[in-house]
């Protein structure tokens, strides 16, 4: 691999020099040491020193990248444009990384939202180094989609708190020195049945705290992937932490998730993207040279097609994923504060994810049986991408959000005598 395609090169509308200044950073040789490892603790390590990607996922004011002119002072200023091009490089490079990546932004950006000043020093230099790892302890057996249902409790007892429960689906959890995790802190019953947002009191009964990964009570169990993963359970039995543990308000939990996923939501299909072009270039390399009938594939029409729809499909979804990144980014430098546009991240998030399945099963035809040969590149990526459609919100979840945020703009545009969209009058 020569050079990897990222979207600062072709998309330069939506990027600035500094961004440019990144992709040419971002080579194959600079992250060869990432490509095709398999210890997930070392290419942790890596990550920080000596790549400084984790730069990237902390704001400037806090010791981070820059994010911006007019932005160096905002402590919650990330710059989504720059995920996007680290994770369409690590896509192509190597979704472990990503992965691990990725986690490591969920695992830190709550305490950047919302941590004190003791908090932000003790873990933020070492999430920049890779010295320390976070875990975003969100999903239980019980709670995915529908976050306000969580069951796992926080109860008050004398001047902490005692954490009961248990969570799965955790990425990072057999590296993770940190745990933010997510708790309910009120006697509300969990709120079952409601809209994909968690609307009602359960939302309101959530708090997040910050947990050492080897305290007392907190035990983890490693959970086996189809692909190479760090992903596990953790369970909290009788887990004492005190108030200094405690991440912003009491009940500021569900609000503090929701920022931290709309933040990087939209890198997710950066990912996509990345993995995707790589399965594309991949197809293109074998149907030039592979020969059938006494002509290479690539001669054949309907390879052509499909070469064309895959093509075509990666160009729309990096540009669905690169305007969702320039608006957050750029809109929110006039007030100071990132601007929330959850609809466009979830449209960048839906289509860039379904359409690097699509991509990348073509690609697999495209070899036909050295496809599904285990080792062969496009037959890994087949297996990567699949949990990019689940994971910070299923396809069905930002469907949900796209349409709220379609009807709420449609029902902002109408005279005040109308009734909304799909109400009757």
């Amino acid at each position: 691999m020569t050079k990897l395609a990222l979207s600062s090169a072709d998309l330069p509308v939506f990027f600035e020099e500094r961004h440019a200044a990144l992709a040419a950073r971002l080579t194959p040789e600079a992250l060869a040491p990432l490509a095709g490892a398999r210890d997930a603790a070392d290419v942790a390590r890596r990550m920080g020193e000596p790549l400084g990607l984790y730069a990237h996922l902390i704001p400037e004011a806090l010791g981070g990248a820059p994010a911006g002119a007019g932005r160096a002072a905002d402590r919650a200023a990330i710059d989504v444009r720059s995920l996007v091009l680290v994770r369409e490089a690590l896509g192509q490079v190597s979704p472990l990384a990503d992965a691990i990546f990725a986690v490591q932004g969920l695992g830190s950006y709550p305490v950047v939202l919302a941590g004190s000043d003791a908090q932000r020093r003790e873990i933020l230099p070492g999430v920049l180094s890779g010295r320390r790892i976070g875990a975003f302890a969100l999903t239980e057996p019980e709670a995915g989609s529908d976050v306000a249902s969580l069951r796992t409790e926080a109860r008050r007892e004398g001047d902490g708190w005692v954490l009961d429960g248990e969570k799965v689906l955790i990425s990072n959890v057999p590296l993770a020195h940190h745990l933010v995790v997510f708790a309910r802190t009120s006697a509300a019953a969990p709120q079952r049945g409601g809209d994909a947002g968690g609307r009602g009191a359960g939302r309101a009964a959530i708090t997040a705290f910050l947990v050492d990964s080897g305290a007392p009570g907190v035990s983890a169990e490693p959970l086996p992937m189809s692909v190479p993963h760090p992903i596990g359970r953790l369970r909290f039995e009788g887990c004492r932490v005190p108030d200094s543990a405690r991440l912003g308000e009491v009940g500021g939990g569900f609000k503090l998730a929701m920022q931290t996923l709309d933040a990087f939501r939209i890198s997710v299909g950066a990912a996509a993207n990345g993995m995707a072009a790589r399965a594309l270039r991949e197809a293109i390399a074998h149907v030039t040279r592979r020969r059938q009938f006494g002509a290479p594939l690539s001669d054949q029409q309907m390879v052509r097609a499909y070469l064309a729809e895959m093509a075509t499909e990666l160009d729309a979804a990096r540009l669905l994923v690169a305007r969702a990144a320039h608006k957050r980014d750029t809109a929110g430098e006039a007030g100071g504060a990132a601007a929330r546009v959850s609809t466009e991240a979830a449209m960048a998030k839906m289509f860039a994810t379904e359409a690097a399945q699509r991509i990348i099963d073509r690609a697999v035809q495209l070899h036909g049986g050295m496809g599904v040969i285990e080792g062969t590149e496009v037959e890994r990526l087949y297996r990567e991408i699949r949990p990019l459609r689940i994971y910070e919100g299923t396809t069905e979840i930002q469907k949900l959000i796209i349409a709220k945020g379609v009807l709420e703009r449609a029902a902002a545009e109408l005279p005040a005598d109308e009734p909304p969209p799909g109400r009757a009058p």
